[in-house]
């Protein structure tokens, strides 16, 4: 055979070649996604039994075979969790957030945020504030939205009596997340050291960047009316009665605003109301997650338990 018709041989001779190489190819997936599929069915039941170990290792078993397992990364985090492995679900969840699409980045983010967030603490109520540190930065890092760790944070500080950070912390804070958790710490500094013009613009900025949180705007009459600063009360207190006309706390402060100026029929039917309506003088707050009522912020759903997802409810 010439080396023409060799050439020509071969080359009729592709197409069946790249099937099978292909085949071959698919095979071997298959194969071994039968076996990560009964490891993953092995780890389920071990964990549903309550053999966290045991599970543990047949997750890392399907994390051998294919390292950007999901289902296996998940696992073995969510195990690492419940036995306050920190390091290791924070290796998992560093992992997730490599591997996440667009759209589930900033929920895999959020998961990272939060397990800092619950490595902090424990290092806390060890007495350990330097490692509660790091880890509560990494938080903040992982998502600058995420308001626990920033709270957090401050509040570590302030207890080592490093008071300069602790305001840098929640200040920075604000400037991302102006909510009232926030601004009731940087609002009891200011207090403290006697700037009242420094606690009205706190709230002022505020609600200008967050013109429908409620709470910000209730926050901004009461800061007015500690102050003394009755008109500006009163004018905030009434804008807040048009957008929550149902809300005890609103006309409690409009009655001791009455009150403060002995105006005394419109202070008793503020007060009359404000019973009438309920005895929960704090805003109430919604999860962003699953809808879940609560009659303050938290930090995290009581009802589905995800971290930072209280936010002020619209009504009461």
């Amino acid at each position: 055979m010439t080396v023409l018709g060799a050439l020509r041989t071969l080359a009729s001779l592709a197409p069946t070649v790249v099937r099978l190489l292909t085949r071959r190819r698919a095979a071997a997936p298959a194969e071994q996604d039968g076996l990560t599929a009964e490891l993953m069915r092995q780890a389920g039941e071990a964990r549903s039994a309550g053999r966290r170990e045991e599970a543990a290792t047949l997750y890392r078993r399907v994390l051998e075979r294919r390292r950007s397992h999901l289902a296996a990364l998940r696992g073995l985090r969510d195990v690492a969790l419940e036995a306050n492995r920190w390091d290791e679900a924070i290796e998992m969840q560093e992992r997730l957030v490599v591997l996440a699409t667009a759209s589930e980045r900033g929920r895999e983010a959020e998961a990272l945020a939060a397990t800092h967030y619950e490595a902090g603490r424990a290092e806390l109520a060890r007495g350990d504030t330097a490692a509660a540190a790091g880890h509560l930065k990494s938080s903040v890092r992982a998502d600058r939205r995420f308001v626990p760790a920033a709270l957090t944070l401050g509040d570590a500080y302030e207890a080592a009596g490093d008071h300069r950070e602790a305001i840098r912390a929640w200040e920075r804070a604000a400037e991302v997340e102006p909510v009232l958790p926030l601004l009731a710490r940087l609002e009891r500094v200011y207090r403290h050291e006697g700037r009242p013009s420094r606690m009205i613009a706190l709230y002022r900025d505020a609600v200008d960047r967050a013109p429908d949180d409620p709470a910000l705007a209730m926050a901004l009459g009461r800061v007015y009316f500690e102050l003394e600063m009755l008109d500006e009360a009163a004018e905030q207190f009434e804008k807040m009665e048009v957008r929550a006309p149902d809300a005890p706390a609103v006309h409690a402060f409009l009655g001791a605003v009455f009150e403060r100026r002995e105006q005394w029929r419109e202070a008793f039917e503020e007060y009359r109301r404000a019973l009438q309506l309920g005895r929960a003088f704090e805003w109430p707050h919604r999860c962003s997650a699953c809808g879940a009522r609560a009659p303050a912020w938290q930090d995290r759903c009581a009802q589905c338990q995800r971290f930072n997802t209280l936010r002020p409810a619209s009504g009461r």
